[in-house]
């Protein structure tokens, strides 16, 4: 189940609120310009999967946001724990940056952990199966994947460089967990 943890940024042991309730997640998220959405598929989809089946029992949804965003180009990346270069993969964006245009995934299957920078706070958002999370160009953050990733993602584009990941420098990233799939972690 998809979990919404915020933190002062100086203080990654203790969360100001923990919760799994989509209502409160998607309002919380929305105060800072973030969306979050449940997504149903039109038919069932499993990971293994072409891309056009996937993508097909989704339509209504992907078309409905290419029209109202503008988005030039979807596409959808599936990552196994048996990956060649999960490694370098889950590296590329573990520390904070931002992108010149909004990161939109949807989480057909599997798991990943968005971490936003905003202010002072951090919000930490495990997005799983159903979930479509847009994070507004120019916000802060990271993504985390796990050591053993495991998903099947849409993903959204405006330009096909937009999706660069710009770094900030800063340490912050490597104050606050990582995700590791299965681990008890607090609510």
């Amino acid at each position: 189940m998809s979990r919404l943890r915020i933190f002062d940024d100086h203080a990654p042991d203790a969360p100001l609120l923990a919760t799994r309730d989509p209502a409160r997640m998607a309002e919380a998220l929305s105060a800072i310009g973030v969306q979050l959405e449940r997504w149903v598929p039109a038919h069932p989809v499993v990971p293994g999967d072409p891309p056009e089946a996937i993508m097909a029992a989704y339509r209504s949804d992907i078309d409905r946001l290419v029209e109202t965003r503008g988005f030039r180009s979807v596409d959808v990346v599936s990552i196994a724990p048996d990956h060649p270069q999960k490694e370098a993969m889950r590296a590329k964006f573990l520390d904070e940056h931002f992108h010149k245009e909004d990161e939109v995934r949807f989480f057909v299957a599997g798991s990943g952990l968005f971490t936003l920078h905003v202010g002072d706070k951090v919000y930490e958002l495990l997005c799983e199966a159903g979930d479509l999370v847009s994070v507004p160009d120019g916000m802060t953050h990271w993504f985390d994947m796990g050591p053993e990733p495991s998903f099947v993602a849409i993903r959204f584009f405006t330009e096909p460089d937009g999706w660069v990941g710009h770094f900030t420098g800063t340490d912050i990233a490597r104050a606050f967990p990582r995700y590791e799939v299965g681990q008890a972690r607090p609510t």
